[in-house]
């Protein structure tokens, strides 16, 4: 990371404040940053990710006033894990405020809200003086930026600013959750993506809570990166259960309609470190996709489960392409 320059941040918070979009780092993945009082801000975001509007934006805030001022409520248990696991990988979906332009939450009654841990992105929204709206830095659907340099590589030829505040730490998106009413009446913590904080880390903390929590794993159209292919690289990436023989080759050429079979297929070798792997998972896809390989595989190991791995596993998933399981086809805008 280069030594920041103070006036570097004064730019960016500029354009913020004047309805243009900042690439920010925060400890997941860098955002593509717009500033919420800006509606033609948060229009500049979809029109350069090339995001459908059905997708809501994340809100980040840089303190706990700033996100209840943008909820319409922040329920006890909410508040109870805010205070647990913010500033840091965590989102939680909440009942919106009448304020909030409903271009961030795609016209759900919802919004989705996050206080990063990285200090870059928490110096930058107190300096535009209103929280950020800030989607992973990509174009649509494709693997996630975890450095300053994927994000200029992704949007080379714009005058797109990118603030480098280094590798980020975790290495993927939030965890994004919502607290509804399970069927007995008591809370229950619906994880509609898992990421950074873990159902361990949240069951764990819920120890302390007075009363019984049901977390659960459930998929909604509240959540970012709910779709059912997110994060693609730029070649196709396959999930076996091993090597590739020339068969799978074959199988996999036909099924994803490739004019040619796989001569450079790479294994995305994963760490046994669940952290590790995370954190370095999207560089790795990122590196393997410009090697002058044409296919990536990754062997699915039943050992990596649970904690992180769930994150890493979800992310993998969307990312591929093709199955051993379902030979599932690639859907037109995918690699």
């Amino acid at each position: 990371m280069q030594p920041l320059d103070s006036q570097e941040l004064t730019r960016a918070r500029d354009l913020l404040r004047k309805g243009d979009v900042v690439a920010i780092p925060t400890e997941t993945v860098y955002g593509l940053a717009a500033s919420i009082a800006s509606h033609e801000g948060l229009k500049k975001i979809f029109s350069l990710k090339e995001r459908p509007f059905f997708d809501p934006l994340i809100v980040h805030v840089g303190s706990f006033q700033q996100a209840k001022e943008i909820v319409a409520e922040f329920p006890p248990l909410a508040d109870f894990l805010a205070r647990r696991f913010w500033p840091g990988p965590l989102t939680l979906v909440l009942p919106k405020a009448a304020s909030v332009d409903p271009m961030i939450t795609s016209g759900l009654e919802t919004v989705a809200v996050r206080y990063p841990a990285h200090p870059l992105a928490q110096d930058l929204i107190k300096m535009v003086g209103s929280p950020l709206a800030a989607p992973s830095a990509n174009k649509f659907g494709r693997t996630s930026p975890s450095t300053a340099q994927h994000v200029k590589t992704e949007f080379e030829g714009s005058n797109l600013l990118v603030i480098d505040g280094g590798p980020c730490e975790v290495g993927l998106e939030s965890t994004v959750l919502t607290i509804a009413k399970a069927p007995n009446g008591d809370d229950q913590i619906r994880i509609l993506r898992p990421g950074g904080v873990t159902a361990e880390d949240l069951r764990e903390a819920l120890d302390r809570w007075s009363k019984p929590v049901e977390v659960v794993r459930a998929e909604s159209a509240e959540s970012p990166g709910h779709l059912k292919h997110h994060y693609m690289p730029t070649i196709p990436l396959i999930l076996v259960s091993e090597k590739p023989s020339a068969q799978t080759l074959s199988e996999i050429a036909k099924d994803l309609a490739l004019k040619s079979l796989p001569k450079h297929a790479r294994e995305l070798d994963l760490s046994e470190d669940a952290a590790q792997a995370a954190r370095l998972l999207y560089s790795e896809m990122r590196r393997l996709s410009e090697s002058g390989a044409d296919l990536l595989y990754v062997l699915e190991t039943p050992e990596r489960q649970g904690g992180l791995w769930a994150a890493v596993w979800d992310r993998l998933t969307r990312a591929a392409s093709w199955t051993k399981t379902d030979g599932s086809r690639l859907d037109p805008e995918s690699p």
